[in-house]
């Protein structure tokens, strides 16, 4: 079957969705940029270009001042006008169709039918200059397209480096569009108070989605990541959210390992080498009222092979029969890897060598770049009214710009959990009860995956403090069905993958300690040393929270020994047991609470008896019992 020239003969696609035809039949031009460098040139407003504004017109408002593009050594910098604007808000997505779903609907939460903003919509695009960009979603056979106004060529060229786009020149005639993204970034000014809003429609064969903001977080990448949920829903699989990466000990062991949690809990830091002081060791914590550090040697580090940063999908076409362990590849052809802990030179020498000279130009958001400067990754800019610096710094790091990286399904040994753990001391007892490393049972797994904690102080989105959930599979804010249909999926995919072993790390405090993401990364050391080797009953010791499984009795990397206060919270004198226990309740009443919605007559009958069981406060081995 011959090829399509789709700058020329656009209409011989089949499967071009009828709105789509009718917005490339009326409307004031198009372009269809057929590499990075032309999408360099669009972001910049034309080639020659070394800066950019993208101001759209609101009626009744004016000319409004969306984003500044700015052309440095290195790449592009992007910066938005509003701090709001720099971070994905939590609930910026909705359903505009009526098809079964646990999400909010837009006629629920705004009054009325989505179907006529969607006429606007259509209406304002044919009104401009468009950028047409056709791309695939994830490791499918399904292709997409996306259609928005020509000054948001950063956005499409973020789009395009995660999600690898198609020669527009030469794209298959069979074709197959699933997902439609249309961008119209003055509705959120027009028609929803300036919010960020993210509108999914699915209909009978293609998958809508309308981005109403300029901020590629919600759409170019969760957005579809949600349409992959939506995909999977239907064929019995997931696209985990998780970043994956293959360990390799001074002595040539391979581990694979994969993170996953909720935004924020350290998925692409785990693809990072561990952070070390100028002499070599690894600060492991620092006392938050006295300053004191806690000191560990570790000569040699693993070699690390990156697999997946966010995105990790299990379609069945990977799966290799009965081998008990579950297998994923990339769902995206680029990294959306946030900064904020990179805060000053030599933090990270590996990640600042790969963006200070990068095979290409990057695309950097929410750093201070200057025009022909080199955008240096601890330089972040400035949130005045907020007085301190972005919280949310990224780059878009197209994933064969990263040494070493796996192309392909890896068979995965373990599944860390990560989740962002506050201070903790017994005259203010928090849920920062959580050690450096836990073992959990498959069933415990399972829960914590369901209620998946956002935890403290979250970078990567707007709302709040506090212990709040990210839903079901710590991507529940991009899916568009049922509760019960993804947490039947994960339970499934957990008992059918019966040689996966599960464990918990926190990040950012221990206790009395801050740590950062040192605990993942020794956790990520410890496990590639041991491999695949089962734990010896006198090598773990139940947790005082049986939320939290088992701790080890000791922690050996390298010949060196973890302080054991690091393992067991409790221990430390300034959490003691009745600070321990305080915290311990939190976090159970957090599950508890978190785990009704998933109380439902579809619910898989084992479970309804893991559920039951933690509301009823099982002991570890109650869990391991069930599952």
């Amino acid at each position: 079957m011959s090829n399509i020239n789709l700058k020329t003969d656009w209409q011989k696609l089949a499967s071009l969705p009828a709105d789509v035809r009718d917005v490339l039949t009326t409307n004031k031009g198009l372009t269809f940029p057929v590499n990075r460098a032309e999408l360099i040139d669009l972001a910049l407003g034309g080639a020659g270009n070394k800066s950019f504004d993208v101001i759209y017109d609101i009626p009744g408002k004016g000319p409004y001042h969306e984003a500044n593009v700015v052309k440095c050594r290195n790449g592009l910098s992007v910066n938005y006008t509003e701090i709001y604007m720099r971070r994905r808000d939590p609930d910026c997505t909705v359903l505009g169709d009526e098809k079964p779903t646990d999400r909010v609907r837009f006629n629920d939460r705004f009054g009325y039918e989505f179907g006529k903003v969607r006429g606007e919509t259509f209406d304002w695009l044919k009104n401009q200059e468009l950028i047409v960009l056709p791309f695939m979603l994830g490791e499918t056979n399904y292709g997409a397209l996306m259609v928005g106004p020509k000054n948001a060529g950063f956005f499409a060229g973020a789009l395009a480096d995660l999600q690898g786009m198609v020669d527009p020149c030469n794209l298959p005639a069979d074709f197959n569009i699933r997902c439609v993204i249309y961008l119209a970034p003055p509705f959120r000014h027009t028609h929803f108070d300036g919010k960020q809003l993210v509108v999914h429609n699915r209909m009978e064969d293609v998958h809508e989605i309308f981005s109403y903001n300029l901020y590629p977080g919600p759409s170019a990448k969760k957005g579809v990541y949600g349409v992959l949920l939506s995909i999977g829903e239907k064929e019995k699989w997931l696209t985990l959210h998780a970043a994956t990466v293959q360990a390799v000990t001074p002595y040539d062991n391979v581990t694979t390992i994969m993170h996953e949690g909720a935004s924020g809990s350290g998925k692409s830091e785990m693809l990072e080498y561990v952070h070390r002081q100028s002499d070599g060791r690894l600060l492991i914590g620092e006392h938050v009222k006295t300053g004191a550090k806690r000191i560990l040697a570790m000569n040699q580090s693993c070699t690390l092979h990156p697999v997946t940063d966010d995105m990790a999908m299990c379609s069945h076409e990977i799966q290799e029969g009965n081998s008990g362990y579950v297998h994923a590849c990339d769902a995206e052809r680029a990294w959306f890897v946030r900064l904020n802990h990179i805060t000053h030179y030599g933090t990270d020498p590996h990640l600042e060598k790969i963006t200070i000279q990068p095979k290409e130009p990057l695309l950097f958001l929410n750093m201070d770049g200057v025009q022909d400067s080199t955008v240096l990754i601890w330089e972040h800019t400035f949130d005045v009214e907020d007085n301190r610096p972005c919280p949310n710094p990224r780059v878009v790091m197209p994933r064969h710009f990263m040494p070493g990286y796996v192309d392909g399904a890896v068979e995965v040994h373990f599944r860390n959990f990560g989740i962002r753990t506050p201070p903790c001391f017994k005259e203010n007892p928090t849920y920062g009860v959580v050690g450096f490393l836990h073992v959990l049972p498959p069933a415990l797994g399972w829960l914590w995956r369901l209620v998946s904690p956002r935890g403290h102080d979250n970078p990567s989105i707007t709302a709040g403090g506090g212990l709040t959930s990210e839903g079901v599979g710590s991507y529940w804010p991009f899916a568009t069905g049922r509760l019960v249909d993804h947490a039947n999926l994960l339970l499934k995919q957990i008992q059918e993958t019966y040689n996966v072993r599960y464990t918990l790390t926190p990040n950012q405090n221990v206790g009395a300690y801050k740590v950062s993401f040192m605990p993942q990364w020794v956790a990520r050391e410890y496990l590639a040393r041991r491999g695949t080797a089962k734990f010896k009953p006198d090598s773990l010791i139940a947790a005082r929270c049986p939320l939290l499984g088992y701790t080890l009795s000791q922690m050996q990397i390298e010949g060196r020994f973890l302080p054991s206060d690091f393992l067991r919270v409790d221990e430390q004198p300034e959490v003691g047991p009745e600070g321990y226990d305080a915290g311990a309740k939190y976090l159970k009443e957090f599950f508890e609470r978190e785990l009704q919605k998933f109380k439902h007559p579809e619910l898989a009958d084992v479970g309804s008896k893991i559920i039951q069981c933690c509301l009823d406060g099982g002991s570890v081995t109650d869990y391991e019992a069930l599952l």
